[in-house]
């Protein structure tokens, strides 16, 4: 009795302690969003550091050099066609409709006139407006009130890129430090495995989620200029970042493009229905295959589970980091399944020794 009831104290003990360490991590999630992103910063800029180590004789100079060039691409970047999406952007905001013309319905009468639809159409999407403006009100607010949490966020440009240069320069001494904390051999086999599968994963996923939001915006800045679509340069930077938000990001970008076109009186909107769709399944079943390979390896469901998880946790970005969050779960997941599979394995040999010990011995 005494052994079971010490037996339950330490369950109790542990789970205690998995419960206050969920807590702390997400009372202080804010913090934890921030060294997350200077992680994945630092696995960005590793490949071009490692280059230059050599050539520059030192870690130091090599990671000053790439912050200089990255620096100055920003910069120029900015020059080049940072005023024209922000002139695109302000012209935009002008054309847009205010919340009295949705919540009365009067947007119906200008989009029937500007597509040429017939009074019946133009009553029906009135009257529908115009029932459902607490709705359209509160949709609105909530919009708001999310474009105002990510505002709140600008603080991790100018804080990630300086955390991400402590795991630029000590990110191995880190490791060993972890590693040189364990003991037995086989956890060290088991941490060793779990870093090395979750460094090779997040490597990956940072690159190729940047050359996906890249070839995005190049598709539809291409795409949406030669069809003559207003404000296109802007619209796919928009496409372009809402591409690092996994499964939401696309639809919304989709459904803001559609919404501009109408709402600015583009008369060739089918036609970006149809480009948009044939990009997603480009994206989907071409690019992303190609380019994210099997690292992930995430049921579908999986992943919906980590997006929402993620939304309540820490928003929209939350829901970026939540990709990368289950894929690390999974890896770890897997490296304890071999990890037991090891003991297990090992035990039943110590076993089978002592067993033949015991046979010698009375032989």
């Amino acid at each position: 009795m005494p052994l079971a009831d010490a037996r339950t104290a330490r369950v109790l003990i542990t789970v205690l302690l998995f419960a206050l360490g969920l807590g702390f991590l997400y009372a202080a999630r804010q913090t934890l969003i921030a060294f997350l992103f200077a992680i994945f910063f630092a696995y960005l800029m590793s490949p071009l550091v490692s280059h230059l180590e050599k050539p520059l004789r030192g870690r130091t100079r090599a990671i000053a050099v790439i912050y200089l060039l990255l620096l100055g691409l920003l910069v120029l970047l900015f020059v080049a066609i940072g005023p024209r999406i922000g002139r695109e952007g302000a012209r935009l905001v002008k054309t847009l409709p205010a919340m009295s013309q949705l919540s009365s319905g009067e947007i119906a009468e200008q989009l029937g006139q500007q597509h040429g639809w017939n009074l019946r159409v133009v009553n029906l999407v009135r009257d529908y407006l115009a029932s459902h403006s607490d709705q359209i009100a509160n949709m609105a607010q909530i919009v708001g009130l999310h474009v105002a949490d990510v505002a709140k966020e600008a603080w991790l440009l100018v804080v990630v890129p300086l955390l991400s240069i402590f795991f630029l320069k000590d990110g191995r001494a880190f490791s060993d430090v972890l590693l040189g904390s364990v003991q037995s051999r086989p956890q060290r086999e088991f941490l060793q495995g779990v870093l090395s599968d979750m460094n090779e994963m997040l490597a990956h996923f940072i690159r190729a989620q940047l050359t996906l939001v890249a070839l995005t915006f190049i598709a539809y800045a291409s795409v949406l200029g030669v069809m003559r679509m207003p404000y296109a340069l802007v619209l796919a930077a928009v496409g372009g970042l809402l591409e690092f938000i996994p499964a939401l990001g696309p639809l919304v970008a989709a459904i803001t493009i559609i919404g501009v076109a109408l709402l600015t009186g583009y008369q060739h909107w089918l036609a970006l229905i149809i480009f948009l769709a044939i990009w997603r399944v480009i994206q989907d079943y071409v690019s992303s295959p190609r380019i994210l390979g099997h690292s992930l390896e995430l049921h579908p469901l999986a992943a919906i589970f980590g997006v929402m998880a993620g939304a309540e946790v820490a928003g929209l970005l939350g829901i970026f980091l939540s990709i990368p969050v289950m894929a690390s779960l999974r890896i770890v997941f897997r490296r304890w399944r071999l990890y037991g599979e090891k003991r297990k394995a090992a035990a039943m040999k110590e076993h089978e020794i002592e067993h033949r010990r015991e046979v010698a011995l009375k032989k």
